[in-house]
């Protein structure tokens, strides 16, 4: 690679530009893209909620419903920006080029990266919007705190949106991230507290889960919709914006690769 691939990125507010060319198409479709992002959560909830949730009562010292309700919160922002990041992106970028008429207009690679990552982290933020809005409809949500949960959903957004920009610059076909999703997302979904309390996990498990991303999204949002604040509230924040800087540069210096020989 070039010294150029690694430099600090150079932003500026034309990123702004590519977030509303991808809104004005995305909003064509809006309601099919919706549909598609809170279908399965919501159908995953309802039936484990209300399911399972009769056999296993409470969890956590709250319903299973609840429980499972805050998990799903994080992992439907999770799913949301990372299919925008790969899938969509990669059209753009590879099958569409639309990247590359962008770059040729008063545009950087850089603020194309800005504008796309900001682009999956809006609609991460609508699907787990979507998804508060639907839990505290049915009770299961605090009316104060739960707001709060808002701007953390938009972290999570953000720190996934820059990871699949990661992979979508590897990526040679869609097929690729077949190995991202099976290999990365779902071990992560399984280990992070969605389903069950990491605490029932072996320690050295716990320790690996502890590291994950979606883990600290899980450990804010949770408390939150039961009305809390979380323990070591800043450190999890901190965790998910450490995430979101690294993985958007690391994203910046593969694509860079990739596009600018």
């Amino acid at each position: 690679m070039r010294a150029s691939h690694f430099a600090v990125p150079e932003l500026s507010l034309r990123w702004v530009a590519v977030w509303q060319r991808n809104w004005l198409v995305w909003r064509r479709l809006a309601v099919p893209s919706i549909l598609g992002n809170l279908a399965d959560p919501l159908i995953m909830l309802f039936g484990l909620g209300y399911g399972l949730g009769a056999v296993l009562g409470e969890m956590g010292g709250t319903s299973y419903f609840a429980f499972l309700a805050a998990g799903f919160v994080a992992s439907a922002t999770m799913y949301a920006a990372t299919f925008e990041s790969l899938f969509s992106a990669f059209s753009r970028m590879h099958v569409q080029r639309t990247w590359e008429a962008i770059v040729n207009a008063p545009m950087t690679l850089d603020d194309v990266l800005a504008g796309e990552c900001a682009w999956a982290a809006t609609k991460a933020l609508a699907a787990g919007a979507c998804m508060l809005i639907i839990v505290a409809a049915f009770g299961y949500a605090s009316p104060g705190l739960a707001l709060a949960a808002v701007p953390v959903v938009l972290l999570i957004g953000v720190a996934f949106a820059a990871a699949g920009l990661a992979i979508n610059a590897l990526a040679s076909g869609y097929d690729f991230f077949s190995y991202y999703m099976t290999l990365v997302l779902t071990p992560m979904l399984m280990l992070s507290g969605v389903f069950f309390p990491v605490e029932q996990l072996p320690s050295a498990v716990q320790a690996v889960a502890k590291a994950l991303p979606l883990y600290h999204g899980v450990a804010v949002v949770r408390p939150l919709l039961r009305g809390e604040l979380a323990q070591g509230l800043w450190l999890h924040l901190g965790v998910l914006a450490a995430y979101a800087i690294v993985a958007f540069y690391v994203a910046l210096v593969l694509t860079r690769r990739r596009l600018l020989k």
